[in-house]
């Protein structure tokens, strides 16, 4: 009979040891890059022409008063 409970005892020690398989293990978590995105840029000269005609246009407004 206490073969039989000793038997019973480690193979339930048994079972919980390895119930949760590779969840816990040493090994690290794999490293994942991030992906680089390039974007090409334009040189565009509508950024600085309509701050100039603005400027001109307020220029011209106060020239008329």
């Amino acid at each position: 009979m206490k073969k039989i409970a000793l038997a019973a005892a480690l193979s339930m020690a048994a079972t919980t040891a390895f119930a949760g398989g590779h969840t816990t293990s040493k090994m690290a978590e794999p490293v994942i890059e991030p992906a680089v995105v390039v974007e090409e840029t334009r040189a565009s000269s509508a950024g600085i022409i309509v701050p100039i005609m603005l400027l001109l246009l307020v220029a011209a407004a106060v020239a008329a008063k």
